[in-house]
């Protein structure tokens, strides 16, 4: 408790007397962002645990937030679900919902039983990129096919039916946890990305009477949850390309809560830093040795053999701007890291290593306007092209708290590749990605990639709450719930995963 308090000032002073200093993005930043789809073959650092976030004035900094928007539209009942509508134009279009909360009002009737498909009828509506649909009770479950069909910006061109992963419940944060009991928290599928898009139609259908599971939603005899809605995500655009301009020293003001999202990496980057760099593997092991000097007589031994990998080369949350702003104030830990998650995002792969970012902050929003949740779920996502990015605030050397795996959100990571992979094979890439940055993040804590940990339920559908229960160091995380996730061809990849990482320890 002390070494976290000690922390937490350490933090609030370090972004404090940053403060008053008015700094051009090149003494701000370590390093422009590399381009898009060239993966850096670093790896990893050291950080302690840490901290609450410092209230404190605006700095400045290279890069600004990327504001985005949501517009959530309430699904009604169909009358056909079965049939596609007409490829006609919408009849009129939508009146320009403004961005909402978890706490937006429906204008269907919630006190009758929902229809057993639901909807939206075509029509126009302003820019998103990502779809998803939520309802109101988090412990209720979609039973059913989600399908969304869109249409592309400025284009009359509409897409076919595209299936929503409903299953994605085990996304979230623990049962009992602050941040589960919120009274913000909704249920939600996994979101979908469509890119640019300026026109949506959506029908839900319940399972058939008599399949396994049909009908199980919030109330007994419901065949859907109650306050569907659809959510449309609009990232925000892109910053201007590097060139020219980009040159010239920019002033853009860090907010206090990017200030305090970036100052509890103050020991790996400069405060605004788009990116943490990569380290050797002797450079990595030194900051390790220095920062376990003096930590006991445990300290001996791993001083002999720190098992370690070099330091990925980190896109920082100010790199895929994350608008800080969105998230709760304070950051969440957990003791330690002992084993880390995979997962796959189940946003489709229809996306280029450039809008990665894009892409993250699309989820980011969803996770917290949308869903309810108090950060984006993931500590860390990975692109096709093996770039890897922050993910939940707090501090990427740190333990930081994420809702990645119900009921194994204690003492873990949790690492989502984005993409979907049931199908799919992932790409070389993106494991390559995986095992660099678990050789570094789980050697910071003493983990061996290929070993065996014990980590207790929180609660879940395959483990009660309270078992002590016995998993790969790096597991999937259908190990710790059933589910599809990571998908059955990035599941596979494991093992490769785990034996690299090993290896890039140097074990």
């Amino acid at each position: 408790m002390r070494g976290q308090l000690a922390s937490s000032i350490a933090v609030t002073c370090a972004a404090a007397l940053a403060l008053p200093l008015a700094l051009s993005s090149d003494a701000m930043a370590t390093a422009a962002p590399r381009t898009a789809g060239q993966p850096t073959a670093g790896q990893p650092g050291a950080g302690q645990p840490a901290a609450e976030r410092p209230g404190a004035a605006p700095v400045s900094t290279g890069r600004a937030a990327v504001p985005g928007s949501t517009q959530s539209l309430p699904l009604t009942p169909l009358a056909d679900a079965s049939s596609p509508s007409s490829p006609s134009s919408p009849s009129s279009p939508s009146s320009p919902s403004s961005p909402s909360s978890p706490s937006s009002s429906a204008t269907t009737d919630r006190t009758l039983p929902p229809a057993a498909a639901q909807g939206l009828a075509r029509r126009d509506v302003r820019h998103f990129s990502l779809v998803g649909v939520v309802w109101d009770n988090p412990d209720a479950e979609l039973h059913g096919r989600v399908q969304v069909r869109t249409r592309a910006t400025g284009t009359t061109r509409w897409s076919g039916w595209l299936d929503v992963d409903t299953h994605n419940q085990e996304h979230a944060a623990d049962p009992g946890t602050e941040e589960r009991t919120s009274g913000r928290v909704r249920g939600s599928t996994a979101p979908l990305w469509v890119g640019a898009s300026d026109g949506v139609e959506v029908r839900v259908e319940a399972e058939a009477d008599g399949r396994e599971g049909a009908g199980r939603a919030d109330r007994a005899g419901d065949p859907l949850p109650r306050g569907l809605h659809v959510e449309l995500v609009d990232p925000g655009a892109e910053p201007p390309p590097q060139g020219p301009e980009a040159d010239a020293p920019r002033v853009n003001v860090l907010t206090a809560e990017a200030a305090a999202s970036s100052a509890v990496n103050a020991d790996l980057a400069p405060l605004g830093a788009t990116e943490i760099p990569a380290l050797s593997k002797k450079e990595t092991e030194a900051d390790l040795l220095a920062a376990r000097g003096g930590a006991g007589a445990d300290a001996v031994d791993q001083r002999a053999k720190p098992y370690i990998g070099a330091r990925p080369s980190i896109v920082t949350r100010n790199g895929w701007g994350a608008d800080e702003q969105l998230r709760e104030r304070n950051f969440s830990y957990t003791k330690t890291v002992k084993a880390a998650f995979v997962h796959h995002t189940a946003s489709g792969n229809n996306y280029a290593c450039a809008q990665a970012s894009s892409v993250i902050r699309s989820i980011y929003r969803y996770h917290v306007k949308s869903s309810g949740w108090r950060d984006i779920g993931y500590n860390f996502l990975v692109d096709k092209c093996g770039n890897i990015y922050e993910g939940r605030a707090g501090g990427v050397a740190k333990a930081v708290m994420g809702a990645h795996t119900l009921g194994f959100n204690s003492n873990s990571m949790g690492i989502a590749v984005l993409g979907s992979f049931g199908g799919a094979a992932p790409p070389a890439a993106a494991v390559t990605g995986i095992a660099r940055l678990t050789a570094w993040k789980l050697g910071l804590f003493g983990a061996n990639p290929k070993g065996k940990t014990y980590l207790v339920s929180g609660g879940g559908n395959l483990y009660r709450k309270g078992t002590n229960v016995r998993l790969n160091v790096i597991s999937g995380h259908r190990d710790g719930f059933a589910t599809e996730c990571p998908g059955g061809r990035l599941y596979a990849k494991l093992g490769t995963a785990r034996t690299t990482s090993a290896r890039y320890q140097g074990r």
